[in-house]
Parts: C-alpha cells; structure tokens; sequence
C-alpha cells in the first residue's frame, strides 16, 4: 500500500504551484503502478459531476459577459468560494504541511504569507476593480492611458504568468493520471488538455465557478477531516499536540523555535514581498471580482474568501504536526535515499509526502481515493480559471481592444476567445510534454515575481496615483518584468538548481523585494518626466476614473460592452 501511495503522488510534486518547493520538482520518469479502484470511482464522479455542470453553464453562456464573468450573477458568498478554490492549491495542502512537518513552526511562514495578501486585495483593489465595471487586469490598467502599449504590456504580463502556472499544472495533472490509470504520460496530459479545454470552451467563467466552489467545498472537507483526527489523537489539546511532536522529532524543541527556514532577511523579506502582492497581480485572481453584481458583493467574496483561506491555512498546520507524531519514524513509512553522496533518512516518496501518509493513517484507502479527487480537482479549477484569463488577455485585450480598436462586435470576440482557448490547450499540451522532465518549480517562483513586479505596480499605480502616464506604466512594469525573469535565472533557484553551476550569480533566491522596488521607481521616473501633451491628458482624466472606482457611476453599462 504504501508504495502505491508514493508512486501516486510523486508526479503530482512536479506541479505544486507555490514556492514552497522550489527546486524539489520530480524529474524523469514514473513507473506505473496497480489501479487504484476507490482513487479511480473518485475521479469518474468529480469529473462527470463537472461535465454535468459545463453543460449545464453552456446553455446559460451567450453573451461575452457570460463567457468572462458569467454575467455578473455570481453571489459574494459563492465567489469567495470560487476565489478561495482557485487560491488553496494542492500545494499549500501537501507543501505547507510537508514544511511544517520538516521545519516545524517555520513551516508557518508560507501559510502567514499566502494570507496577508488578501487584506491588500480586500481594501485596496477589489471593490475598485468592480467599480470600473470592466472585464480584465488590462481594462482597468488602460482606463486613462493610451490603448495600445498599455494592453499589450498588460496582455503580455497576463499571458506570461498563465504560461507558466499552465505548465506546471498540466505536468503535475499529467503525472496524477498517468499513475492512476496506468497510461502513458503523453496520453494522461491530452486527456487533462482536453478535459480543460471543454470546461472553458463551452461553459466559461459559470463552468469554472462552480468547480472552482466545488474543488474549495472537497479540499476544506478532507483537510477538516484530517485535522480532526489528529487533533482527537491528542485529546484536542494544541499543547498536547505540540508536545508529542517535540517529543516524536528528532530536533525536539528546535522545531518550535523560529529561524530555520528563511534564515536570510533579504530573502525573507523578499519572499514576503512576493506573496502578498503577487497575490494582487494574479490575473485568474483578478477576474473573479468582474462576476459579482457590485462592488459590495466584490467585498463580501473577498471577506469569505479570506476566512476560507485563513481556515484551511490553519488546518495544514494542524496536519504537518499531526504527520510529525503519526507518520515520523512509523514502520514502512520511512526510506534511505542518497543525497549529494550522503545517505538521508525521509518519508518513503520524500518529505513532502507527509499529508498524503497521514491520509492513509487517519482514513484508510478510501480516504486515499477521495485525496486523490481533490488533488485534480485542484488543478483541474486552477488551470480553468488559468486558460479563461489568457483567453480573455487574447481576445478581449488584443483583438477587441488594440486590433479592432473597440469596434469588435461581441460575436468575433467570442470566437476568437474560443480559438484562443483551443490554442492555449494545444500549446499547454505541447509544454506539458516537453517540460515533463525538467526541473519546473521555479517556473512557479517566476509567476509570482512577475505577478508582483510588473502587474502589481501598473495596477495600483493606475487606480492611485494622478501622475501615471501611458510611459512610465509601459517602461516601468517592463523593467519590473524583465528584471524578476532575470534575477530568478541568476539566482540559485535555477542557476544551481538547475543549470547545475557551483554558485549563483545572484545570491537570492526571491527576487521580489529588488524587480518590484524597480518597477516602482521606473514608473514614477518615466511619468514625471514625461511632459508630453498626451501626459497631461492622462492625468487630467485621473479624477474621473477615481471618482467611478470610489462609487461605480457609470459602471453598469460599461460591463456589458
């Protein structure tokens, strides 16, 4: 048993999207293995309930609005379900509790940092956003700038981002059901492909919600279970708990003790930096808040969401200890392996395998099965939401906006949205099987950066700030772009991680805290140097556009263009 549940997972690492394992992708190839009966029965379910509802959005879906907001009917209570669906990711389930299993209390930091992004997003952007009554980043960033460069820059930093999130999610996908049907990788990635491009094409943003609520809906339920049993096998004691993995650790109380983790600043600063306001330049993230009716149900989602987040986040805590009393040291569970010509003492299938152990520990194969659902079903609604928002970035940015000029008709812009998805799915395919042993995690430390560095910056500065010009948000996010794409090649994360070199050019392994205070201090200089005509034009138009973001006048007829 134990080996099948290692071989089931192992791929699934590949993809984790967080930079929790950075550097610790799976590589090469993976044995298949005996069908696992209740793992597959869980995976029919979910998929034929998804289908059931893509069908069932398909009919709904006929206007453009439909397709990219679902018509603006989503509820606050539902998208902070969908919000929070599309966040938890599989890896802040294995990851953050595999570091919490490994480090102790400094597993904390990533839940920590993976939360306090929202409060950003709750008071600072989202009801804004849903008062511009627009459809994507890109709007919202050329409100008062000129069309063109700003959308393409935009359309370019979305595209960007869902790249790299596509890769790894289809890897990690394709390595699930690879293992799980016992089929060859190639195949186990077009069936994902395929699958993704169904749920986007036919039902849009509706589809994607709503298994994006059910994904959250799985995950929270599995993860409650999971804390439950652990802490009823400390008598739901926190201090018992804690106490009885001091004692089960070979550590013992250095692993309540803060500092083994991130032990740089720079880099803990940095990292910091990264996830909170990567978080808010996210474009998946970004377009839930155009599916709400107003910017009072934008709030109320993000308000859910947050309390979602901050819950689960909790419960992976709960679990990582739970795994380090339960799972540390237990018969069968543990393996030696060689590392950098050293033998090492983990977790059969490495450490961060420790929630998948304890599943099996606390729910039997069943429970392993229902796992097993919800470790696609989180990829499967991250990767809908991922395809949506490059989509829209095509057709709704590029053709509609800069091609046609505003003067697309709703018809040709959904076709091309539809033939973007189907290329976005050919193209995550073709990835998926070339990046299918490569070392693919910093890919996802990457998106972050970027998110932070080009989109963050270009978004608040456009909603905050009178002095923004069409100059300086199309220099200043370029050089935020291009320096976090470079800092990260430079940094150890894939210089020595990857390319293999002794030492790393650039020493850290976060780029943020450097490519975002660039990008700030390039937009501001080449805005307030920026004299032209068109400038002052632009920053006479700030005031109308705050006073809309403030109050929505004027909204409601501009989300339906």
């Amino acid at each position: 048993m134990k080996s099948r549940i290692t071989s089931l997972y192992a791929g699934l690492l590949t993809a984790l999207p967080t930079l929790a394992l950075a550097g610790e992708a799976m590589t090469g190839e993976v044995e298949k293995q005996p069908l696992n009966i209740s793992a597959i029965v869980m995976f029919f379910i979910f998929v034929a309930a998804t289908l059931f509802i893509t069908y069932w959005a398909a009919r709904k879906t006929k206007s453009a609005s439909d397709f990219y907001t679902a018509g603006g009917g989503i509820t606050g209570f539902q998208n902070g379900l969908a919000i929070a669906g599309d966040y938890m990711s599989a890896a802040s389930f294995l990851g953050i509790s595999a570091m919490v299993y490994e480090k102790g209390y400094d597993g904390l930091i990533y839940s920590m940092g993976f939360l306090v992004g929202w409060p950003i997003i709750l008071f600072l952007v989202a009801e804004r956003l849903r008062n511009l009554g627009k459809f994507t980043f890109a709007d919202v960033a050329s409100y008062r700038l000129s069309q063109t460069p700003v959308r393409m820059f935009a359309a370019t930093g979305t595209l960007v981002v869902v790249a790299i999130y596509l890769i790894a999610q289809m890897v990690g996908a394709g390595k699930l059901i690879q293992l799980l049907f016992g089929m060859s990788y190639t195949s186990a990635v077009i069936l994902v492909g395929i699958l993704m491009v169904m749920y986007v094409l036919f039902g849009g943003m509706l589809a994607t919600t709503w298994v994006q609520i059910i994904k959250a809906i799985m995950l929270l339920s599995g993860a409650s279970f999971m804390a439950f049993m652990v802490l009823g096998k400390a008598d739901f004691s926190l201090n018992h708990m804690f106490e009885m993995a001091v004692a089960a650790h070979g550590k013992g109380l250095a692993i309540m003790e803060p500092g083994g983790l991130v032990a740089n600043p720079i880099d803990a600063i940095s990292l910091g930096l990264a996830l909170m306001f990567g978080t808010a330049g996210l474009p998946h993230i970004l377009m839930r808040f155009f599916t709400v009716s107003d910017a009072r149900e934008a709030r109320k989602s993000v308000f859910y969401a947050t309390g979602f987040i901050g819950y689960f986040y909790i419960l992976t805590f709960i679990i990582g200890f739970g795994a380090i009393f339960l799972v540390l040291n237990q018969p069968g569970m543990m393996e030696t392996v060689m590392k950098n010509g050293k033998e090492v003492t983990q977790l059969v299938g490495g450490n961060n395998m420790a929630a998948i152990h304890l599943s099996e520990v606390v729910g039997g194969n069943l429970f392993l099965g229902f796992i097993s659902a919800v470790a696609f079903a989180t990829i499967l609604a991250v990767v809908a939401g991922l395809t949506l928002s490059g989509a829209s970035a095509v057709s709704h940015d590029i053709y509609a906006s800069v091609i046609k000029k505003g003067k697309a008709n709703e018809k040709d812009e959904m076709r091309v949205s539809k033939i973007t998805t189907l290329a976005l799915g050919v193209i995550a395919m073709l990835l998926g099987i070339v990046f299918e042993k490569q070392n693919i995690a910093f890919m996802v430390g990457l998106a972050f950066s970027i998110a932070a560095s080009a989109n963050f910056p270009v978004l608040f500065l456009s909603m905050f700030w009178r002095g923004l010009t069409t100059r300086g948000a199309v220099l200043g996010g370029a050089v935020g772009l291009v320096t976090a794409v470079v800092l990260i090649i430079l940094g150890p994360a894939v210089w020595v991680d990857v390319l293999k070199n002794e030492t790393a050019l650039f020493p850290y392994k976060n780029p943020a805290i450097f490519s975002m205070t660039l990008a700030f201090f390039f937009t501001w200089l080449f805005s307030v140097t920026d004299s032209s005509r068109q400038a002052q034009e632009e920053k006479a138009k700030f005031d109308a556009q705050f006073v809309r973001a403030m109050t929505g006048i004027g909204a409601a007829g501009a989300s339906k263009h």
